[in-house]
């Protein structure tokens, strides 16, 4: 996580700073923004990282700085050109960050930037994609020349220290653009407003060990937000295909996962198939831009993010992916006028309803793994009843994963859990859950408090591994990890709480009688009446 790297994170705070003290106080303008700047920088990495591989290859590379584009601002106009008619062409080299940054002219490289770069990045992809098609009210903001150049100058130092960290620290695989919003969102007091603040990048990697997404699934998030669960899906599936060549060495991360490839070593074919394996919804159309950006800036060229509200009457899809890895909202309430009529749950709580579309939305055999408020585990209320049971009938719900209260630090203490299930049938009568595996996450890997600094423990992994040999170890009692019978679980009125059903182990306490504790107190007593009888003569 980026404020694990204290250099990063002060370069990013500083970025922040410059962008505030230029007139840009909106943190999600300036998040927007500072993403604008990142996917330009990006962009051109990415595009000489291919680049390089072709011509090593032997191959021929279309880069998407190819051929000529038609300027808005002509930059260092010739004699020439100013006295032509037709429309000028320049080079789309000159759209490239590690030429136009170099721009002496802080008012040549704000128009170059405005006029031409940004109008070029909205356009990237093709007219019927989503990325041109929620980038086309998109709107570069920054009017100060010098407050562009030191940005730019911020960029630059923020990519040099993440090179530096992904070669010192293992961090080989940024989500760049979800370190610098959830650092910038730790900054302002409204982190978290209506339940939607980021999950760590080391939980969402355990989700992705846990569901273990493959080539050619269909995976989605519902809730989307900047995209960090469709990266860490994708991560798995690079980490997977890495493990089957030989040639691709296998490391640990901070966390202790094995992590291998980069998209770059992606073939024309296997990067055809990820192009279509990636889904996202999301409400606010920031979030959209965001997340399209944060996809395509780690190599998914064509993600599939949508803005629109899964909950609403103008989402239908059901039965339609094989993996789903979510976080959604869980504070909000909703207006029920516009709910889809097919959610079955009669609530306004976004963190039940979400559970239902969920459902809805896996086909048959298909995984989700999905954060909740433990809340939900055993309310007695109908809504919360009715949402355990479409869980339990519809779906092999396979763990129940308790978290840390801390996980969430700094945007809220919410104790929370991690659901894993499997697709069986839609509104199905009978139960298809018969027995449920719980287990009780006591650390991440990270200090419980608002600073979250790495520990050097690893219980990630070793949670995954239990997971995976739940059903290979007799389990004698329940004090650590266990299985609970479906028949229990309904005797408990759908309880689905890892507390309800935890074996506890009393100690008995042992104590000195009363009469010797009553002694050693009266002999404390006359130590301080002598020791106040010393301090009274001293002072006269």
């Amino acid at each position: 996580m980026l404020h694990n790297n204290p250099a990063l994170k002060s370069l990013i705070n500083s970025l922040w700073t410059v962008l505030w003290g230029g007139g840009i106080a909106n943190p999600l303008s300036a998040i927007e923004q500072i993403t604008y700047l990142l996917f330009m920088k990006r962009l051109d990495e990415i595009e000489k990282q291919r680049e390089s591989e072709a011509t090593k290859e032997g191959k021929k590379y279309l880069s998407k700085f190819s051929g000529t584009y038609t300027p808005e601002f002509i930059l260092n106009e010739t004699e020439s050109e100013k006295k032509s008619k037709k429309k000028i062409q320049r080079p789309k080299t000159e759209l490239r960050w590690s030429n136009f940054s170099k721009l002496e002219s802080n008012e040549d490289l704000l128009k170059h930037t405005r006029y031409n770069v940004f109008q070029f990045i909205k356009t990237l992809n093709s007219e019927d994609s989503t990325f041109t098609k929620y980038m086309s009210n998109a709107v570069f903001i920054i009017e100060k020349p010098s407050l562009l150049a030191d940005a730019v100058n911020k960029i630059d130092e923020i990519f040099v220290e993440i090179e530096k960290d992904a070669k010192e620290g293992g961090h080989n695989f940024q989500d760049i653009q979800g370190d610098v919003y959830e650092m910038l969102l730790s900054e302002i007091a409204q982190a978290g407003k209506n339940g939607q603040f980021r999950t760590p990048r080391h939980i969402i990697k355990l989700m992705a060990e846990l569901v273990k997404p493959k080539l050619g699934d269909k995976i989605a998030d519902p809730a989307c937000g900047t995209s960090g669960f469709l990266l860490g899906a994708f991560q798995y599936i690079l980490t997977d295909l890495a493990k089957k060549d030989k040639d691709v060495k296998i490391e640990k991360d901070e966390d202790g996962f094995e992590i291998g490839a980069f998209s770059s070593l992606l073939n024309t074919k296997t990067k055809s198939i990820i192009d279509k394996s990636f889904y996202g919804f999301d409400i606010d159309i920031t979030m959209v831009r965001l997340g399209l950006m944060n996809l395509i800036m780690h190599g998914i060229d064509n993600p599939k993010i949508d803005y629109k509200d899964s909950l609403s009457k103008s989402y239908s899809e059901l039965n339609c992916y094989d993996i789903i890895l979510a976080n959604p909202p869980f504070t909000g309430k909703l207006d029920k006028d516009d709910l889809n009529p097919n959610l079955r749950v009669d609530t306004s709580s976004s963190e039940l309803l979400f559970l239902d579309r969920i459902s809805s939305m896996l086909k048959t055999g298909g995984k989700a793994a999905v954060i909740i408020p433990e809340g939900v585990l055993f309310s007695s209320l109908n809504a919360q009843k009715k949402t355990r049971e479409i869980i339990l009938k519809d779906n092999n719900l396979e763990a129940v994963i308790s978290l840390p209260s801390g996980t969430f630090k700094p945007y809220t203490g919410v104790k929370t859990a991690i659901l894993v299930f499997t697709k069986i049938e839609q509104d199905s009568k009978e139960w298809n859950t018969q027995n449920v595996w719980f287990y009780e996450l006591n650390s991440d890997g990270y200090s419980l408090d608002d600073n979250r600094r790495r520990l050097k423990d690893f219980p990630l992994p070793e949670t995954v591994n239990n997971f995976e040999k739940r059903n290979k170890i007799k389990m004698k009692d329940r004090k650590s990890h266990f299985y609970v019978p479906i028949s229990e679980i309904q005797e408990n009125d759908l309880d689905l709480s890892y507390n309800r059903y935890k074996e506890y182990v009393y100690v008995e306490q042992t104590y000195d009688p009363p009469k010797e504790i009553l002694a050693k107190l009266i002999l404390l007593e006359d130590d301080i009446l002598k020791e106040l009888k010393e301090l009274n003569n001293l002072i006269g």
